[in-house]
């Protein structure tokens, strides 16, 4: 990877407060980017900021809702008015889900696709004028369960998938104007994600069903979009198992179904047998 890429470079990250978006903002600040770090929970911004860069003209913190299109607006605004520019937007803010769709209230759904989806499409939309001016890079961190559905998550994978056919769609808009568009899908990552997962009635469900010491690290994952970025892919698939996975869906997709079903049952607690 060329570490100079990042010299100088402005890069805004949503849900940068945990798991990937807070190890990619570290990492990316040790590499010579100015962060902007955005989350809901500005006093933890506040409190991380000196793990980024412990220079202050280096880092902003922009206390960010993306399901709201103001703050969203602001994050944007926040960003030029301290950098004057905008390189790099990692759409990272999420969350997930576990139930099953029958038992399901209809506002979970609503709430996954406001954070994920609607988070996404706001923040690229206010961002989208100065990327282009920069021929930059704008990344949506989505999932495996964006290329092969995951059960008992519905609202996740639509999420993903309506993710992943926006910015699939922004790129061919703008293939002749230098802009980049990632997009960017771990596999199971060692996250809060899940035990912040809501449940069929919008709770957390508070306990993950994976064994999450097994699993790819955070500062793994934002390793590999570092790279990503610096030689300006559009698209990554990460872990054998994510890839594998996908390609079976793709040309087995039938099988594919009574894999993933087996798998997900097995899970501790799963919704179904």
């Amino acid at each position: 990877m060329d570490k100079g890429y990042f010299k100088d470079k402005v890069v805004i990250i949503t849900g940068a407060s945990s798991g990937i978006g807070l190890a990619s903002a570290r990492l990316l600040g040790s590499l010579g980017a100015s962060v902007v770090m955005a989350a809901r929970s500005y006093g933890k911004l506040l409190d991380l900021a000196s793990s980024v860069n412990p220079d202050p003209a280096k880092v902003l913190c922009v206390k960010t809702d993306v399901t709201k299109e103001e703050d969203c607006r602001n994050l944007i605004a926040k960003t030029i008015e301290k950098f004057g520019r905008i390189d790099i937007l990692v759409n990272n803010a999420g969350i997930s889900m576990r139930a099953m769709f029958k038992d399901l209230d209809l506002s979970v759904l609503h709430s996954l696709m406001d954070v994920n989806f609607w988070g996404t499409v706001q923040c690229t939309k206010f961002a989208l004028p100065y990327l282009l001016e920069s021929k930059g890079q704008v990344v949506g961190v989505i999932s495996i369960a964006g290329f092969s559905a995951l059960p008992a998550r519905t609202g996740y994978s639509a999420s993903k998938y309506a993710i992943r056919g926006f910015l699939d769609t922004i790129r061919i808009e703008h293939l002749k104007d230098g802009l980049n568009v990632l997009t960017f899908a771990p596999g199971y990552t060692d996250s809060n994600v899940r035990k912040a997962a809501l449940t069929a009635d919008g709770t957390p469900q508070g306990e993950t069903p994976l064994k999450e010491d097994k699993l790819m690290s955070a500062e793994q994952c934002a390793a590999c979009l570092a790279r990503s970025l610096a030689k300006r892919k559009s698209q990554v698939i990460l872990t054998g198992l994510g890839k594998a996975s996908v390609l079976a869906h793709n040309l087995f997709p039938r099988l594919m179904d009574k894999l993933t079903y087996g798998y997900i049952s097995k899970e501790a607690g799963s919704p179904f047998k």
